[in-house]
């Protein structure tokens, strides 16, 4: 029964995606739809977190073809808590979305739905080159979605977007042929531990790794997100924060984990960009002047604490990479949902023209200081347990620097989520508004509701923590998951 659940996140929303374009006038069906199908796959997650939650692996195979040729899905704790924590946000976003009114164009459900058919695939899938399809399947409806209402900016950001993604696929596919070309294989399973001991087949997968950093938006392959991001709606950008670059920081983490089996030799390359991406990231933060670039260029920063405890190589540093990477995904839509609820509400996103929130629009206020505290990793916010997972298990593996980077970063990510309270919450007003202008509680209720999850995880963080533990026992040892897909 479980491992019929497995191909359902991908089966579902492109069927119903289907089904509710031939029935896009019927706007109230078409949001249940897409609704109904987000809550299912959350389930589904539910289901399969239980079922993974003694470190085994459940697989599917599709078709009945020969192994090392089938196409073959694997669920273990890491893709099971990704599914879980992708499918929420896809389920808050939406829901936001309707309020905002994103919906009034026919085909944003269901361009959402393929969206998150694609992202859902990438967690599960077991086979790089269908890895490289629902990659693509993502791609297509996320550029639709970013140039929707195309004013001049939008079609702007698009092309950058498009042009960046494709140079990317392009790359991952050069990697695949190469990988392909030595190892005759690109089942996942069958390449464990195969560029630790071939350097021709190292370097084909450090091709998809940069094709997968820049998707990620890792320093220096980081330039096209702050200036495409903040060009979508106010849903979409937060659709896209947690989704599509915690999809590439996924794949970096498999793939590396799997394929290098956390070979040492080469963790150095991607300590620096961590590194380099935290830092980098955060000081651009400061320089920006709108709630949505401050958050982008933030976004960038914090992708650099995800890659972090992937270069330690260590198993404390992957679970405290898979606690940070879960929490973070909504930290940060909770923050952009704040910033789509001031813009939707009072028709900017410039700190110069806004002022004086936290008097007016109190929930509002609180659930952006709740999301801002966590990211920044205070106590008793989930970020503060994730980033102190992550300088533990540097400094356990007497990586000084890197910790100490980590704390100054953290301390400096304080500052652009200062300038936006000062800016937007503090003060008063540039000009008066009449009193009816108030964020209404349908934009607000999504921030709250995962500002409430943040606290949540900071304050019972054990569950969090325990299922981190079972993806890192994997992922630093993932030998029972690549037999379980050779086999599977």
């Amino acid at each position: 029964m479980t491992t019929a659940l497995i191909a359902l996140p991908i089966a579902a929303p492109m069927l119903a995606a289907g089904s509710i374009i031939a029935a896009s006038r019927y706007r109230r069906i078409c949001r249940l739809v897409v609704q109904a199908v987000s809550a299912a796959v959350l389930v589904i997650a539910g289901v399969l977190i239980a079922q993974t939650a003694d470190g085994s692996v459940v697989t599917m195979q599709v078709g009945d073809w020969a192994p090392g040729v089938a196409v073959v899905f694997a669920v273990d704790m890491f893709s099971a808590l990704m599914l879980a924590v992708s499918s929420l946000l896809v389920l808050v976003c939406y829901t936001f979305a309707t309020a905002a009114g994103d919906d009034a164009e026919p085909l944003f459900g269901p361009l959402v739905l393929i969206l998150s058919a694609g992202v859902y695939g990438t967690f599960i899938t077991a086979d790089l080159f269908n890895l490289f399809v629902l990659i693509e399947v993502m791609l297509l409806p996320s550029y639709a979605l970013l140039i929707m209402a195309g004013s001049k900016a939008k079609l702007a950001a698009g092309r950058i977007y498009l042009l960046v993604n494709l140079l990317a696929s392009t790359v991952f596919l050069a990697g695949l042929a190469m990988l392909y070309a030595v190892a005759g294989t690109l089942n996942m399973g069958a390449l464990a531990g195969a560029a630790s001991e071939n350097a021709t087949v190292a370097a084909a997968g450090a091709v998809i790794l940069v094709a997968m950093a820049a998707k990620a938006a890792m320093v220096p392959l980081h330039g096209w997100l702050p200036r495409t991001y903040p060009e979508a709606s106010p849903a979409v950008t937060a659709l896209f924060s947690g989704l599509l670059t915690k999809t590439g920081a996924y794949v970096i983490i498999r793939v590396y984990s799997t394929l290098y089996d956390g070979d040492e030799r080469y963790v150095w390359v991607i300590m620096a960009g961590a590194m380099l991406t935290m830092v980098i990231g955060v000081l651009a933060a400061v320089g920006q002047d709108t709630l949505r670039s401050i958050l982008a260029f933030d976004m960038v920063s914090q992708i650099g604490y995800v890659l972090l405890g992937l270069a330690l190589a260590t198993h404390a540093g992957l679970a405290a990479t898979v606690f940070f990477l879960v929490q973070y995904a909504l930290v940060k839509a909770a923050l952009l949902l704040c910033a789509g609820a001031v813009e939707s509400a009072y028709g900017t996103g410039r700190l110069s023209m806004l002022g004086g929130l936290a008097g007016r629009e109190r929930l509002l206020a609180a659930a952006y200081a709740v999301a801002a505290l966590s990211l920044a990793g205070l106590p008793p916010m989930s970020g503060f347990v994730a980033k102190l997972g992550l300088i533990r298990a540097a400094v356990l593996d007497e990586q000084y620097l890197p910790a100490a980077v980590a704390v100054v970063v953290s301390l400096l990510t304080l500052l652009p989520l200062l300038k936006i309270w000062t800016g937007a919450f503090a003060g008063a007003l540039p000009g008066p508004l009449p009193d009816t202008t108030r964020t209404r509680p349908a934009l607000v209720a999504p921030a709250v509701v995962l500002a409430a999850v943040t606290i949540a995880l900071g304050i019972g963080a054990q569950p969090l923590l325990s299922a981190a533990e079972t993806a890192a026992d994997i992922l630093s040892n993932p030998t029972i998951w690549a037999e379980a897909v050779r086999g599977g």
